[in-house]
């Protein structure tokens, strides 16, 4: 086949060190774009963000020349930056690890509205109780002792 075509959906989760409540409403939709910005430059789109004071949601279709580890980094790297560079915030720092969940095309809008209402799920759910959530929904082993930093 002459052609390379995908669509791999990612659903990718992630929080700031020790689930700090760094992310701030004034600056919030500042910070999406800007990631939108390097998904943009690395052959995706930004499909879905959204983020409370300690984590981040993000839905975008993984390019098919970049690695997922890639991707995270670049996405962590510069949006530290632009967070040291562009508020009070110095010392920021994102956790070390990362989830990051396939879904088909099928269910892109069911995620894409559970990202849309991240305030109000975590009105009633901690991060971490949504997290090991999505791990077992997604079948992924783990180990408590070293999910969080």
């Amino acid at each position: 086949m002459p052609q390379s075509l995908a669509n791999l959906l990612v659903h990718l989760v992630f929080s700031t060190k020790e689930r700090g409540a760094w992310l701030k409403d004034e600056w919030r939709q500042d910070l999406h774009a800007y990631i939108g910005g390097i998904l943009k430059r690395r052959g995706s789109s930004l499909l879905a963000a959204n983020s409370v004071d300690d984590h981040i949601h993000l839905l975008f279709p993984l390019p098919r020349t970049v690695t997922m580890a890639d991707l995270v980094k670049e996405i962590k790297t510069g949006s530290s930056v632009w967070i040291h560079e562009n508020t009070s915030f110095k010392h920021f720092q994102w956790q070390a690890g990362y989830g990051a969940f396939s879904l088909s095309s099928s269910h892109k809008d069911a995620v894409m509205d559970y990202i849309a209402k991240q305030r109000e799920h975590h009105q009633k759910v901690s991060f971490q109780d949504e997290f090991r959530r999505l791990l077992k929904k997604n079948d992924i082993p783990f180990d408590e002792r070293y999910v969080w930093d």
